[in-house]
């Protein structure tokens, strides 16, 4: 059977646009693309992909640069210090425990001798090598372990006149005996750390 000329014509037109219909399928940006599934705990199934992995470097402004110093020096100045001001603290914090109930002046002086020398023994070489910004910082751990600044500390130990002789010195040095402890404000980036710190040591969890 002859097919005529016209419907030769039809045909392969057909033919053609079907298979470039199918082709247009095959890669179509709308198509449905096979991705990996994914169970969640509740057992919901989602699609998952897995992007490959893109490097990004930025660049640190003055500023930031300047935090960041700030920060690792404060860092470094903590981690030197805080077994320094835990060992201390406890000690003191014993001293003042066994003081609570001691009015004789005599007795008392003889319980703060009797740790006087023990503290000394243990730390008068090591904080000899601290700088004096560690010294700060050591001097705000102290605060915090015992709620009590180095001046009030010195001042229940040796008296009034050793309290206000040394904070002189400590002024000289750009330090103050006097300072406090803010964790919630200007101590924010110290108690942070410090709280790193702890559950390095075992202190917290």
């Amino acid at each position: 059977m002859r097919i005529p000329g016209k419907h030769i014509i039809l045909t392969m037109l057909v033919i053609v646009l079907t298979g470039f219909a199918l082709s247009a399928q095959e890669r179509g940006p709308l198509d449905t693309v096979r991705v990996y599934a994914y169970i969640t705990p509740e057992g919901d199934t989602i699609p998952e992909s897995i992007l490959p992995p893109v490097e990004v470097i930025g660049k640190l402004t003055g500023k930031w640069k300047r935090h960041w110093a700030e920060w690792t020096r404060l860092r470094n100045a903590v981690y030197v210090t805080y077994p320094y001001a835990m060992a201390a603290s406890k000690v003191m914090n014993e001293i003042n425990a066994r003081l609570v109930n001691v009015s004789d002046k005599q007795k008392r002086r003889a319980i703060i001798k009797s740790r006087e020398k023990e503290l000394k023994r243990e730390f008068a070489d090591k904080l000899t090598k601290l700088s004096v910004y560690q010294g700060k910082v050591l001097m705000k751990l102290i605060y915090r372990q015992t709620g009590n600044n180095c001046y009030e500390i010195i001042q229940e130990y040796k008296g009034g006149f050793n309290a206000a002789f040394w904070q002189t010195i400590a002024v000289v040095f750009g330090s103050n005996l006097k300072q406090n402890y803010d964790p919630y404000s200007k101590d924010r980036d110290m108690e942070t750390i410090v709280r790193d710190v702890e559950v390095m040591y075992g202190y917290r969890g």
